[in-house]
């Protein structure tokens, strides 16, 4: 082909590329000609497709110029965005919603075009130093708005976060209690429920769950993190998140009023202070659980939902500071001392956690919580074996509490009061108790209680009943208390008033037993025995205080020497003595008291149809034999005199009524 002919056919090459296009057209024209053999014509087409390669290489190298030309005009169109705001020290989010995302948009450009350089393969004849120098532009535009958004996204949380108020929440909570015996006296029958109330709440509907940031903001922080995790600054956004909101979760114990203690702090304090964090204690976890940390595990999976397991782990990361200090403070209770009145509380405790694990589990379900739940478990086993430990320490305090001095009027001593009010205020945790006094052996120990017809006055089989693990643990303490007041009645040097003294507190004991939840645990039979004890210590002080008495008003020694006929002298000294004898036992019974109304008119009853009756037998077998003015008193005056006694009052009988 002569060049002119060339020219004519290609006439849009120079150079090169004329030059490349004219091999092309030799090849092509060659490779048709039917006179080839096939070899010549394999060479001439491989020769062909080599010249288009060569050819398409310079078309796509062309292509890839302009593309960076491209890129590089909308990287300094979004640089121009992007550095208006840097010169800028306000927030973007206060301009309103058309500046912010337009930001937003700016944003995901310098992601995509980042992205678009990455992708793109250039060598240095074909452009790479500028493609590099445009990425390196990239990557510091791109991280510029990252910077930018992370400010933004922490601003939008703090702002648009609604406040927390639990105080328009209602929980009971308990009063204070101890075994002290001055604060014992405080713990009557009327006043129990209330001073030992134990806390109750419900569980709390999803209803009660609350929107701890505004619901308007959610979707475009949902924006910011997508657009921060697509551009690979995950960490950054889930560190921004968990900062702001552990803040929160503190500022939420703080209105809990629940304070950072170390394990010596909680150790340390008196047990007032210590009462009063527990039952903020059991108030914050069950509104922090039920209320704020599911309304925090909404939050976040409100924000960070599309992103799968990250919901969690960003809730793991912000919620375990809080969860452990409040566990912490549980934990500081099971190991400090192990007192008496800290009982109800640890109990209280114990069910709290127990109630909230499964909620707890729930709300850390990933590996990442794993820890925060098997303190849970921890912490709770610590809290049975206190529970355990302290119901020990509890019967050795009422063994060990001692008095030199008996308590006036053998009354109802305070230990009794309290003892059987703890054991009744028991008997609400029958189930934890239960679980956490069950014996190895699961079918439980039996225990032999005695009935009356088993006591040493009926001597019949003992009964064998098979008992529950907390009535065996309860009863234990009954008869520890018994065994303390039976020391206490040895304060008394009159015999007489022991007995009352006992007949008193075990009637206080039956009659609370009998009247209470403390019935189907304790039994029947344990009634019966403890209503035949009480009995038994009335007899022993009809007895020892009415026996010498009335041994005056009997016929035997009252006779002349020889002779069947009445001494007058005799009769006049016993009357004499009997009047004397009547009146100290007025003087000093008058003092007693029997606190229970109805064991008080029992006992003057049956006081009256021995005295009296034996009286009047007396005065009237003898009327003729002595004068009237040796009768100092008659059956009725002694009858009414009688009505003074157990009052706790004594009285002097001053004005004897005469015939």
């Amino acid at each position: 082909m002569a060049m002119a002919d060339f020219k004519s056919v290609f006439p849009e090459f120079e150079g090169e590329d004329k030059l490349i296009a004219a091999a092309k057209h030799i090849s092509r024209e060659l490779s048709s000609n039917k006179g080839l053999t096939d070899e010549a014509r394999r060479i001439l087409i491989n020769l062909g497709t080599q010249l288009s390669s060569i050819s398409l290489t310079d078309e796509t190298k062309s292509e890839k110029v302009c593309e960076i030309k491209m890129i590089e005009n909308q990287l300094d169109s979004v640089e121009e965005k992007v550095r208006i705001w840097e010169t800028d020290q306000s927030m973007i989010w206060d301009s309103g919603m058309d500046e912010f995302d337009e930001y937003l948009d700016a944003a995901e450009e310098a992601r995509k075009l980042t992205l678009r350089l990455e992708s793109l393969s250039l060598n240095q004849d074909e452009g790479g130093d500028e493609k590099n120098e445009l990425q390196r532009k990239s990557y510091d535009i791109l991280q510029t708005t990252m910077d930018r958004l992370e400010e933004e996204f922490k601003y939008i949380l703090v702002q648009s976060s609604q406040p927390f108020e639990p105080e328009h929440m209602s929980f009971r909570s308990s009063e204070e209690d101890t075994l002290d015996e001055s604060s014992m006296n405080s713990f009557g029958d009327d006043s129990v429920e209330e001073s030992l109330q134990r806390d109750s709440l419900s569980r709390i509907s999803d209803e009660l769950i609350v929107d701890l940031v505004n619901p308007d903001v959610i979707p475009e922080l949902r924006s910011i993190v997508n657009l921060m995790f697509n551009s690979k600054y995950d960490r950054e956004c889930i560190q921004a998140y968990t900062n702001v909101r552990k803040d929160a979760l503190d500022e939420c114990l703080f209105i809990l009023e629940m304070e950072k203690l170390s394990i010596e702090d909680v150790i340390r304090a008196e047990w007032g202070s210590l009462n009063s964090k527990i039952r903020r204690w059991i108030r914050a976890m069950k509104i922090f659980v039920r209320v704020y940390l599911a309304s925090e595990k909404l939050l976040c999976d409100q924000i960070f939902g599309e992103l799968g397991s990250i919901s969690s782990v960003c809730f793991v990361e912000l919620s375990k500071t809080s969860m452990l200090q409040l566990l912490n403070f549980a934990e500081a209770m099971s190991i400090g001392p192990q007192k008496p009145e800290k009982l109800i509380r640890i109990i209280d405790m114990y069910e709290v956690l127990a109630d909230l694990i499964p909620e707890i589990e729930a709300f850390y379900v990933e590996e990442s919580g794993s820890s925060i739940t098997m303190e849970c478990h921890e912490v709770l086993s610590r809290l049975g074996d206190c529970v355990k430990v302290t119901f020990v320490e509890f019967k050795n305090a009422i063994a060990s509490n001692h008095s030199a001095n008996p308590i006036s009027g053998g009354g109802i001593h305070p230990l009794t009061r309290y003892v059987m009010n703890y054991l009744r205020t028991l008997t609400d945790y029958s189930e934890t108790l239960n679980f956490l006094f069950k014996n190895i052996d699961e079918e439980g120990d039996q225990f032999t209680i005695l009935s009356p017809e088993s006591s040493p006055t009926f001597r019949e089989e003992e009964k064998r009943i098979r008992l529950s693990p907390l009535a065996q643990n309860l009863m234990s303490v009954s008869e520890v208390l018994e065994g303390n007041l039976e020391s206490r009645s040895k304060l008394y040097k009159d015999v007489s008033l022991q007995h009352f003294f006992l007949m008193n507190n075990i009637y206080y004991m039956t009659q609370k037993v009998k009247g209470s939840e403390l019935r189907p645990i304790f039994g029947d039979g344990w009634i019966r025995h403890h209503n035949w004890k009480f009995q038994h210590h009335e007899m022993d002080y009809q007895r020892a205080s009415w026996g010498p008495i009335l041994s005056l008003l009997k016929d035997e020694g009252i006779q002349n020497p020889g002779s069947n006929s009445v001494s007058k002298i005799v009769l006049k000294e016993r009357f004499r003595s009997f009047y004397l004898a009547f009146e100290e036992i007025y003087r000093t019974q008058s003092a007693w008291i029997i606190p229970d109304a109805e064991l008080r008119e029992d006992l003057r009853i049956s006081t009256s149809l021995r005295v009296i009756q034996a009286y009047r037998t007396f005065e009237g077998r003898h009327s003729t034999h002595i004068s009237d003015k040796y009768i100092k008193y008659n059956a009725n005056d002694l009858e009414n005199y009688l009505l003074d006694l157990f009052e706790g009052s004594p009285k002097i009988l001053h004005c004897p009524s005469r015939r």
